[in-house]
């Protein structure tokens, strides 16, 4: 029997589906026999586990990628089988980490593995890791050069590139942040249609984060003050995109307020400078939408609450946060550190006492941090006075393996060794004619689904 988890618990336990596997036999290294009707036919990599690995894996796992091995050849993957089946079936590979069948299920860029994906591969290591016929092979791709966008191919290049000041980065020490202000370069106020953080090859391990902020000049007070968010980078996030439907706004003449948290890696790295890259609306966009939208942290340490985690201990943070007007949910970025072992979004709806689960991730790793994006029609409508309520868990005990230290008190902070507890949520802010709206169309699109 394979067992697949569902999600992990901070303990290290699992709550696991069961799945039936064939044993199959199978010829090293030629093409497999031929089965009687009621065997299922033998795995190969020709044949199945490449197609997988092109789909989800190969963006990382190539050569000069940040995988650390290749996976693009039978060859490069064979002496990785086992570790690779390990990794796919308890979740960590690929590293997405989100719960399956709890919550909204619909995202874009999902990398996870479907449940018949992972069964697949671990039935074909269990049997030997066949290479299969060599003319079943899928044709290698073609992989855009590293240095590319991470929307080149949806949206062309960026119309702007932001970029920090060079900062040069010490091989030894603690934790550092660079926050340097420049300017956008935009002379006109635009709507955003999509952001990416790329951070440089040399100094990618060693930044952590890279929040920008946009900020405009105040004529009463004669400064500059923080009018909107921009982005928040962390390894794994790829960047954000904004629904045709709204508008994040940046203004003309603004500046940008970087923060960058570096930690040392044990080498030298010079002159580094972190990119944004901005693609924007068509002029006039902002005038044919109806509603802005904004992306903010949302904390989990409500007014008299605290986070602190005694040696050995656990602790739960709860968040509660509603608006005034009808809004859609559009992402759900967790953010936390070592410690932090799961996070969920719920909605409560105060009319009806229902407790509505969004988005569970009961697995987390500060090694990967990933900006849910809800599909169009799965983005929650959220009524006016329904309350956002985030829940964050904490784990400081042996048990937690990504914990470097259980016999230290932790408590909140910005260097890696101490906690966060907040998520990053984007928010699409709406009237009650646009909820109403936007509630009636998508009903439609559904009953034209089930009709067809």
């Amino acid at each position: 029997m394979l067992n697949i988890p569902l999600h992990a618990s901070s303990g290290g336990r699992v709550v696991a589906w069961s799945l039936g596997v064939a044993v199959l036999s199978v010829t090293w290294g030629a093409p497999a026999a031929a089965q009687s009707p009621g065997d299922a036919p033998a795995v190969t990599f020709a044949r199945d586990i490449a197609p997988i690995f092109q789909s989800n894996c190969q963006q990382c796992h190539r050569p000069g990628s940040i995988g650390p091995m290749s996976l693009t050849t039978y060859q490069e993957v064979r002496p990785w089988a086992r570790s690779i089946k390990q990794r796919v079936v308890t979740g960590e590979m690929p590293p997405y980490r989100y719960d399956r069948d709890i919550g909204i299920q619909e995202l874009k860029d999902d990398l996870r593995l479907s449940l018949s994906e992972i069964e697949t591969i671990a039935r074909w290591v269990d049997d030997g890791a066949p290479p299969g016929d060599p003319a079943d092979l899928p044709p290698p791709l073609s992989f855009p050069d590293l240095s590319e966008w991470a929307y080149a191919d949806e949206f062309g290049p960026p119309d702007l590139v932001i970029r920090t000041k060079p900062y040069t980065l010490a091989a030894d020490g603690s934790d550092v942040w660079w926050r340097p202000i420049v300017p956008t370069g935009l002379t006109e106020d635009r709507c955003l249609k999509a952001v990416s953080v790329k951070p440089s090859p040399e100094g990618r391990a060693a930044a952590h984060h890279a929040n920008s902020q946009v900020l405009g000049f105040d004529e009463e007070s004669g400064e500059w003050v923080q009018v909107e968010r921009l982005s928040e980078y962390a390894l794994g996030k790829v960047g954000e995109i904004v629904p045709e439907d709204a508008c994040r706004l940046l203004p003309a003449d603004s500046m940008v307020s970087w923060d960058v948290h570096y930690y040392p890696t044990g080498e030298v790295i010079e002159n580094d400078v972190v990119e944004m890259g901005v693609w924007l609306y068509p002029e006039g966009h902002q005038e044919q939408v109806q509603y802005q939208q904004d992306l903010k942290l949302y904390s989990l340490l409500m007014k008299g609450s605290e986070l602190e985690l005694p040696p050995h201990g656990t602790a739960m943070t709860q968040g509660f946060h509603s608006f005034e007007t009808p809004v859609r949910i559009d992402s759900f970025q967790p953010h936390g550190h070592f410690r932090l072992v799961g996070k969920t979004l719920e909605l409560f709806h105060p009319k009806t006492g229902e407790l509505e689960m969004v988005s569970s991730v009961s697995n987390w790793t500060n090694d990967w941090h990933t900006s849910h994006i809800y599909a169009e029609d799965a983005a929650p409508l959220v009524p006016a006075g329904s309350v956002l309520v985030i829940t964050g868990y904490y784990d400081n005990t042996a048990g937690n393996p990504q914990n470097p230290d259980p016999n230290q008190w932790v408590g909140p902070g910005s260097r890696t060794a101490d906690e966060m507890s907040h998520a990053w949520i984007a928010v699409t802010h709406l009237d009650d004619e646009g909820y109403e709206r936007l509630v009636a169309e998508r009903e439609s699109r559904q009953q034209t689904d089930n009709e067809e």
